[in-house]
């Protein structure tokens, strides 16, 4: 029965394949197929018919309204809806939507980042229908994924990039494979995106500042219990968090979103979400559907999902695993064969892939940077902020002979007896699972593991996709100036140097290590700790040549970006500072004044009845030291911020962030923290960590 539900159900909410073809008329639906695979114009015609189509499909499932649903540079989902309704002017009105509504709309531009590409009086802007990302309905609203430019066609969006970038890869994998002999239709990037969340009580949240302005806690001692049993992790989800997790798939299988594998992940109250991989664009409209989604829902259940990289100190942090990996038709060009070393095609692209990271490591990391992923990476299965490839047991002793010039000989497929009869064998994998590295091969994937949760996927994915383009231009080139010899020849050459030449961005041991870190510093690899070290790559010449090279991002929009990033830093930054000082002021020190009042009044009591209280007197004594050293703090980090907020220029306001502002944070917390284990519980102001991380 629920096998037949779930059948019934799943893309029910989502304008599909089965749906077009079923309301179009065939020519039509062969014309648009020829725009969405062959990246034919569209004819406005053919953009009415299917407005038509779409518009007569959404009503009859409820929908009263449609919006171009799009991503601005916040990273997050915008809409503006409108109504199907069009009076006739005889007091009855026709439910219309024209091809020219469906293919462009004009929200407001100058509203949005726009890191200067806008002035706040230039209010135009248009959003672009999206064809290749199928149309939605959401709260009884039809859903048009549309790209986002300004009045003058820049980029003031996320997916225009990745729509470009998307190209641009699949033009020079094509030169790739045809000198395999291989003639694709497509080539397209596939992507699974693992969400990692915190689920808390709604009563907790509400009474935490802190998480509702800025979502995570800047305030709370270390919780009596962590993770360090690790029972938590694929634990028994507890029943609350079941029926939400039922609920989220249902609405997310209505929309057509393949969620797959739910669990318990390491921390207290965190969960995780993975759905079955799609192709690029899709794979990240469905996550932010499902991030939305997730909000959303949660409320139905008494609970607040967290997507913060870093809710909580103490524990892991939750990231946005970016599964990533080519196919040609539907062939995945990552997958190995059970003999990778005679492998050539999987080699090349292998090898490309490697230098692709390498060469541009100082770009993979921009792309990941947020004041939120500062918080996590480096531990608790965070990678660190170092870039580096894990190729694994099977792969490295491959790459080794390559380099050496040796015998290949890639590690055999071994299975595990476990030595109880009526148990079967274990087939091992081709490669182990390093959780510290960056970028890790993973059978026929990478996953590039640096992402945090409440991240736009695209930024990433932009990045990969061109500098494997890049790197595929690279291989042809080589190729075409080696035309006198044997192709085979030329290929292996070129895989041999590409390893050698970049061997140094690839390490399959503890990425948490300090050695490491030494290691990586001996190896000319950047190590960019924090995003306003790493937005620096934005602006880099060799960076700004890449994307404009294969017209994926102008240097006007690079600039733009990198302003709108800088600025979205510092914003975070100051709003957390501001939040710690209107706590601490009226929060914590009336809190703790009344806790060493009542003390106080105890130990007057006490001290006329001639009784001695000296644990009293000497708590009191500490409590009123920490209200005016917390005071103090206060002052101190309202000074750091107003000073680094007076700076006009972006870069040199993060640094000032950086360098002053979250040192004078670390201050404040660290005295709030150090007085909450010694203040009462019922005076204690706000839900802590004990109480928030284990709620029944």
């Amino acid at each position: 029965m629920a096998k037949d539900k779930v059948s019934a159900e799943f893309g029910e909410l989502l304008f599909t394949d089965a749906d077009m073809q079923e309301r179009l008329p065939k020519p039509t639906y062969r014309e648009l197929m020829q725009v969405i695979k062959d990246g034919k114009a569209l004819d406005l015609d053919i953009a009415n018919e299917v407005a038509h189509a779409m518009k007569e499909w959404a009503l009859e499932k409820g929908a009263t309204h449609f919006t171009h649903w799009f991503q601005p540079l916040t990273g997050i989902t915008s809409e503006k809806h409108d109504s199907f309704l069009t009076p006739n002017g005889d007091g009855t009105i026709l439910m219309a939507f024209s091809g020219k509504e469906l293919v462009q709309g004009e929200p407001d531009a100058s509203s949005f980042p726009s890191g200067g590409l806008r002035a706040t009086f230039e209010a135009r802007g248009y959003t672009v229908w999206d064809p290749t990302s199928p149309a939605f309905i959401k709260d009884e609203v039809l859903c048009i994924p549309t790209a986002f430019i300004s009045y003058t066609g820049e980029a003031l969006d996320k997916k225009t990039p990745l729509l470009r970038s998307q190209v641009a890869l699949e033009a020079q994998a094509k030169r790739v494979l045809a000198l395999f002999g291989r003639e694709p239709h497509r080539v397209t990037t596939t992507i699974g995106p693992e969400q990692e969340y915190f689920l808390i009580k709604e009563s907790d949240y509400a009474a935490r500042p802190d998480l509702i302005l800025t979502g995570r806690t800047l305030f709370g001692c270390a919780p009596v219990k962590g993770q360090e049993l690790e029972e938590h992790y694929f634990g028994a989800i507890r029943p609350t968090v079941n029926e939400f997790m039922k609920e989220l798939d249902d609405e997310l299988w209505k929309l057509g979103i393949p969620a797959k594998t739910k669990h318990n992940e390491v921390a207290p109250c965190q969960h995780e979400l993975a759905p079955i991989f799609e192709e690029g664009s899709v794979a990240i409209d469905d996550n932010l559907l499902t991030m939305e989604k997730m909000k959303l829902l949660a409320s139905h259940h008494g609970l607040v999902c967290l997507q913060h990289e870093k809710p909580f100190e103490y524990v892991n942090g939750s990231g946005k695993h970016n599964n990533w990996s080519i196919s040609a038709d539907g062939r995945n060009l990552l997958e190995p064969g059970p003999h990778p070393e005679d492998n050539l095609q999987f080699l090349v692209f292998l090898a490309m892939l490697v230098a692709a990271v390498d060469e541009h490591a100082d770009l993979m990391r921009m792309s990941v940077a947020s004041a939120g992923n500062d918080h996590r990476l480096g531990a608790n299965e965070a990678p660190p902020a170092i870039v580096s490839v894990f190729l694994g047991d099977a792969l490295s002793p491959v790459v080794d002979a390559l380099i050496k010039k040796e015998s290949v000989e890639a590690a055999e497929a071994t299975t595990i007896d476990l030595g109880i009869p009526q148990l079967p064998p274990v087939l091992q994998d081709n490669t182990d699972r390093n959780r510290t590295s960056p970028f890790a091969f993973t059978g026929n994937k990478f996953e590039f593991r640096m992402p945090g949760s409440q991240q736009n996927l695209s930024d990433p994915n932009v990045v990969l996709n061109t500098a494997v383009a890049e790197q595929c231009e690279r291989f042809v080139d080589y190729v075409a100036a080696r035309s006198d010899e044997p192709f085979l020849t030329v290929a292996m050459r070129f895989v041999r140097h590409t390893f050698r030449d970049h061997q140094r961005i690839i390490f399959d041991g503890n990425g948490y290590s300090s050695e490491w870190e030494e290691e990586a510093h001996r190896r000319g690899l950047p190590n960019l700790k924090t995003t306003p070290d790493a937005l620096a790559a934005l602006m880099d010449a060799d960076n700004i040549a890449l994307f404009e090279r294969y017209g994926v991002l102008t240097e006007a929009e690079l600039h733009a970006r990198f302003v709108a990033k800088a600025e979205q830093y510092a914003k975070l930054i100051n709003i957390e500072a501001n939040c710690m000082v209107d706590m601490a002021r009226r929060l914590y020190v009336p809190a703790i004044s009344s806790y060493a009042g009542d003390l106080a009044t105890a130990v007057a009591a006490k001290a006329e009845l001639g009784v001695a209280s000296k644990a009293e007197k000497a708590l009191v004594a500490r409590l009123t030291s920490g209200i005016d050293a917390v005071w103090h703090l206060a002052d101190e980090l309202e000074e750091a911020a107003s000073k680094a907020s007076a700076a006009t220029n972006p870069a040199e306001q993060d640094m000032l962030c950086r360098d002053e502002v979250i040192a004078a944070m670390e201050a404040l917390r660290a005295e709030v923290d150090a007085l909450e284990p010694v203040v009462g519980d019922r005076w204690w102001p706000v839900p802590t960590y004990n109480t928030m991380l284990y709620y029944v």
